[in-house]
Parts: C-alpha cells; sequence; structure tokens
C-alpha cells in the first residue's frame, strides 16, 4: 500500500481528535457497543498507521474501524480482498456508495465527528475555551465572594450553554467538551448550595451532576459529586449516606487511577462522616489516611482543578474538628492557628470560615477577649463575602458569646447582629 494510505488512517484518527492511546480506549468502548469481539493495541495501531503494507486488520476489527469511522476500510488505506468488502460501501438505495446521512461524503471522517442536520451558528474551539474561561472564573468568585454570588453565575453560564447545545452546529467532541463543562457546573451549584443554600436544591445539583458524570463517562467528576453528596450528607445528619458516598468516591478513584490528592479530598470527607457519627477511631484512620495522601501529593502530575484546594491546610481543619467532636477544644486551637495561618490570598471565604471556628473554639476553652479578637477580625474581612454557613457561624458564636454575659464579647455581639440582620439562614 502507497505512504498516502498509511497517512490516511493516522489523518482520521487526528481528526476525529484521538491520539493513539485515546483510539484504542474509543475502539475498545465502540466494539463493546457493538457486542463484537474485538480490541486493538497502541502498538498494533502503530502497525495499521506506520508499515506498508499494513497488516489486514481481522473482521471484527474491520466491523469496528468501520462503525467508528463511517468508511469502508478500503477508503482507511487498507489493501482489502473483494470478499472483505464491508457492508458500508453496500449502504444505500441504488448500489452505489451512499452512506447514512450521518456521513458527509467520501471525504468525510466518522459519522459521530460532526452533528447532522442541525442549523444555526458553529461553534469552534475559540468559543468553547471562552466558555471554560469563565467556568474557571468560578472559582475565584466562590473563594472570593461566597457560594451565593457564585451560583447565580453558575446558572447564568449554565443557560449559555445548554441555547448552544440546542441550537448551534459543533463537532462531536466540542459538544462533549459543553456537556462535560456542564456537569462541572452542576457540581459547583451542589458546592455553592452547601455553602449558600439551600441545601435542598444543592442536593438536586448534586444528583444531576452525578447523573451527567456517568453520562459522559467521567468516573473523576462523579468522585467530585461524590465528595458534595458526603459533606451534604453530613450537614443533613445522614452520616450513614456520607459514609457510602465515601466509599463509592473511594472505588471510582481508585478505578480511574486517581493520585494522591484526590484521594486526600476523599479521606477528608471521610474523616468529616466519622466525626459527625461519632465514629472517631474511624475518623482517626481516615485521618492518618489523610497525612498519608498529603505526604504523596507532590508526586501527582495531573490534579484535576477541584481538588487543588486539597493540602496541609485541609488536614490540619479536619484535625481540629476531631478534636472539638471529641471535646479537646484546647487541643483544636493550635490546628487551626495553623490552618488559618496557611491560608493563601483569595481565600476570602474560607479564611472567614476558618477564623470564626478558631473563634468558637477559642470561646469553648475560655478564652473570651482572644476570642472576640478573632471573630473582630471576622467581620473586619466578610463584608464582601455572601455564604450562609458563615453566617451560620456567626450567629453560633454570638449566641454562645450572649450567654456568657462577657464584658469584652459585647460590642462583638453587636456588630454580629448588625450583620446578619435581615438576612436568611
Amino acid at each position: 500500500m502507497a505512504d498516502s494510505g498509511v497517512s490516511r488512517l493516522a489523518g482520521l484518527r487526528k481528526a476525529a481528535g484521538y491520539t493513539q492511546v485515546t483510539f484504542a480506549a474509543a475502539f475498545a468502548r465502540e466494539a463493546a457497543r457493538l457486542c463484537i469481539d474485538a480490541s486493538v493495541s497502541v502498538r498494533q495501531l502503530r502497525r495499521w498507521e506506520g508499515e506498508s503494507p499494513p497488516p489486514l486488520p481481522h473482521p471484527g476489527q474491520q466491523a469496528v474501524l468501520e462503525a467508528m469511522f463511517g468508511l469502508p476500510l478500503a477508503e482507511m488505506g487498507f489493501d482489502v480482498p473483494p470478499h472483505r468488502r464491508s457492508t458500508v460501501e453496500r449502504i444505500g438505495d441504488d448500489g452505489e456508495v451512499k452512506r447514512r446521512a450521518f456521513v458527509t461524503g467520501s471525504g468525510a471522517i466518522a459519522a459521530a465527528t460532526v452533528l447532522p442536520e442541525q442549523r444555526g451558528p458553529r461553534l469552534g474551539a475559540s468559543e468553547v475555551a471562552a466558555l471554560r474561561t469563565r467556568l474557571v472564573d468560578l472559582y475565584a468568585v466562590d473563594h472570593r465572594s461566597g457560594g451565593i454570588p457564585a451560583k447565580a453565575r453558575a446558572q447564568q453560564l449554565e443557560q449559555q450553554i445548554t441555547r448552544i447545545l440546542s441550537s448551534s452546529v459543533y463537532t462531536s467532541r466540542i459538544g462533549r467538551d459543553l456537556q462535560t463543562m456542564l456537569c462541572e457546573i452542576a457540581c459547583h451549584r451542589a458546592w455553592f448550595g452547601y455553602d449558600g443554600g439551600p441545601l435542598e436544591e444543592a442536593r438536586a445539583a448534586c444528583m444531576e451532576a452525578m447523573t451527567a458524570a456517568q453520562l459522559i463517562d467521567s468516573p473523576l467528576l462523579q468522585v467530585r459529586a461524590l465528595n458534595t453528596l458526603s459533606l451534604l450528607s453530613v450537614e443533613a445528619g445522614r452520616t450513614w449516606e456520607a459514609a457510602s458516598a465515601v466509599e463509592s468516591a473511594y472505588g471510582l478513584a481508585r478505578r480511574a487511577g486517581a493520585g494522591p490528592t484526590v484521594h486526600l479530598v476523599i479521606s477528608l470527607r471521610e474523616a468529616s462522616a466519622a466525626t459527625h457519627a461519632g465514629d472517631l477511631p474511624g475518623a482517626r484512620r481516615a485521618l492518618s489516611r489523610a497525612v498519608s495522601y498529603q505526604g504523596r501529593a507532590g508526586t501527582d502530575t495531573d490534579v484535576p482543578r477541584w481538588a487543588r484546594f486539597a493540602g496541609p491546610v485541609e488536614v490540619d481543619y479536619a484535625t481540629a474538628a476531631y478534636y472539638a467532636r471529641e471535646a479537646q477544644p484546647a487541643r483544636a486551637v493550635p490546628f487551626l492557628r495553623s490552618a488559618v495561618a496557611g491560608l493563601g490570598g483569595g481565600y476570602t471565604r474560607n479564611t472567614a470560615w476558618y477564623r470564626a471556628r478558631l473563634a468558637q473554639t477559642l470561646l469553648d476553652t475560655s478564652e473570651v477577649e482572644e476570642a472576640c479578637h478573632e471573630m473582630a477580625g471576622v467581620l473586619d474581612a466578610c463584608g464582601g463575602v455572601s455564604s450562609d454557613r458563615l453566617r451560620r457561624r456567626l450567629r453560633s458564636f454570638g449566641e454562645a458569646a450572649v450567654r456568657l454575659d462577657a464584658a469584652p464579647a459585647r460590642d462583638v455581639i453587636e456588630r454580629i447582629r448588625e450583620t446578619t440582620r435581615g438576612e436568611s439562614g
């Protein structure tokens, strides 16, 4: 076979958006859908693309290749004997090579590469990149201003992407990117709802995210959604559900080959679920796992953006929660101080969260003056943060301080009332 034939298969693969590795995986999925016992290794694909003449695929492989590209094997650059001419060539009503409407012509590639019969503006990679930039910006809005304003932006972006999917022309690869973004937005909305409420909406978004992640076959996004479900379940007092979500997340992460950082996030959720359930031995085991994963996180080469927050700060915070549940607030204080000190710039909401927890814990140790100093710092910094969970922490501190009836607390109590007055929680 001529060299042009060899390059033809490689060109078809690249035009469909596959590397040699991802093509081998896609080949296996297509074979499973067709119930054909066939596979291809990267090594064999390299021979098909690089040798002249290349080895002829066996009949099962031929059927899968023709289904993937919507072309007869001969048009992929192989020398095909007459008895192996495929049914793809016979599709049509006049004996000519008229492939189904999903193939745009003999020069086109796979049936699934361009969505059929669509009208509207054509969407390209640059437009998708702009949408993804807005998606990434949601992290900054959440860290800086809290879940309530971030959720409003997420809903606007979700509506725009949904309209694009319904009314634009795009390749299947871009369509998958858009659907992945919708899944990520649902994950965002679940988290934003955990922060800003209402929790029922957050739970619905979480279920939506898990379904979407299954449809696009993204186990890591399923892990992300399950991590948030665990938090929501703890908030609702459903600690058994939180533990189940954690176990499912571990299983998916292992099957996906996730690195230590993703496992660190799951172990932190495991520690939270066990701590709130009163399973202190289980919480200690989870924290030990977290320390181990955190120590290996430096070896990670590809950490999902949603997991990049996890590190020593979160381990310290989870350890403090454990000691608080063990009724040892004095042992929790140094871990909370370390967590607050370790947060970098841009984490306005989390800094307020952690300092509010530190203030409450200091109050529990009868360090009233220092507790009020910390809470005053929270009130000074949280004016631009809109977070229902933070409001609840402020109110909880105020109620505890009122019971103490201590002079250093009176000014802070009044400031908390002013800050939270008229806000739903």
